[in-house]
């Protein structure tokens, strides 16, 4: 067992794929001298050579239409996007062929492809570097949309992505970085939770939250925050996005009758809706409330300096929570 930050962790998965498969290169910009942006890449060049750890010109479309005919050829191609406000110019690439060249070809054509995009807020930076566009790519059939929250997740569920023939969206949350926990590096991925399954993060019984990615981790604050209060949370790591993996989600339902579902992302057509309207359809009658969505708002994001008033926070989460229990909240105001 290794103690690794979430970046060291996505570095250790991406040599321990281009060890057992030669078939597997990297792409991106400034992912091989410099390392990357975040330094994911760190090293992998100078130990895997140049041919396989690929410096790319800046133009997103150039490095998935590159992929995509690597992809063909029998490579298992992994891109880096610098930041996620900058896939869009790749978009086109992504939904019209990345996602359709299987069912297309009625599965004579594979698509190993792994798109790794750093997303979501809360380091302070530009325009354009910290937006959510998961729910784009939820969107389109033929995608897989994963987003771990941890070093462990992020190490497993990333060797999971490039073995799968599938394509991949790999969103990390770039404001969990440098936070560190334990992994298990020699484990079999045959032992590990697969991809697409959500996992219980904490038990509880009073009310069940839904959050991924860099959520996950203030879902787990407000759950500790809430206990004080008597309240118990039950906090689900949906880690998988497309396809959402209901069953955890719904048996917490039925035990709890009550739904948060937290992201960064705005409101509209998020995954919060999505999920929101599901579980609704299947477990109407163990609700005993409206599920609640606390979300980013639906504005393009604002400068820095104003993301902690955009960013769902665990006062949001706690005011979301009561909510769902009908306690006073920001809606109903603190005399209810």
């Amino acid at each position: 067992m290794s103690s690794l930050s979430l970046t060291q962790a996505i570095n250790a998965g991406l040599r321990q794929a281009m060890e057992d498969d030669p078939k597997v290169v990297l792409m991106g910009e400034d992912i091989g001298t410099l390392g990357g942006v975040f330094r994911v890449t760190d090293g992998l060049m100078k130990d895997f050579g140049s041919h396989r750890v690929i410096d790319t010109p800046l133009a997103e479309s150039a490095i998935i239409g590159t992929a995509v005919g690597l992809a063909y050829r029998g490579f298992r191609p992994v891109c880096e996007i610098q930041f996620d406000g900058f896939i869009y110019p790749g978009f086109d690439q992504i939904v019209s062929q990345v996602a359709k060249l299987h069912a297309r070809t009625h599965g004579k054509v594979r698509m190993p492809l792994t798109i790794r995009v750093p997303f979501g807020g809360g380091i302070g930076s530009p325009e354009h570097h910290s937006e959510s566009p998961e729910a784009y790519f939820v969107h389109t059939s033929g995608l897989r949309v994963i987003s771990p929250s941890n070093p462990q997740d992020a190490y497993t569920m990333l060797r999971q992505a490039i073995a799968s023939d599938d394509p991949v969206l790999y969103f990390e949350p770039k404001r969990r970085y440098h936070a560190k926990g334990d992994v298990e590096l020699n484990a079999p991925l045959s032992a590990a939770p697969p991809m697409g399954a959500a996992l219980v993060a904490e038990p509880g019984t009073d009310v069940t939250l839904v959050a991924y990615g860099p959520l996950v981790r203030t879902a787990l604050d407000a759950a500790s925050a809430a206990r004080a209060d008597g309240i118990s949370i039950e906090v689900i790591d949906l880690r998988s996005l497309s396809p959402v993996d209901y069953a955890p989600i719904m048996e917490s339902v039925r035990r709890t009758g009550r739904l948060v579902v937290t992201h960064e992302a705005g409101k509209t057509l998020g995954m919060g809706a999505e999920i929101a309207a599901t579980i609704t359809e299947r477990c109407f009658n163990y609700l005993e409330s409206a599920p609640v969505r606390v979300t980013g708002f639906d504005i393009p994001y604002p400068p820095s300096k104003l993301e902690k008033h955009h960013l769902p926070d665990l006062d949001r989460m706690l005011d979301g929570v009561d909510r769902a229990l009908g306690r006073p909240n920001s809606q109903t105001g603190m005399e209810d």
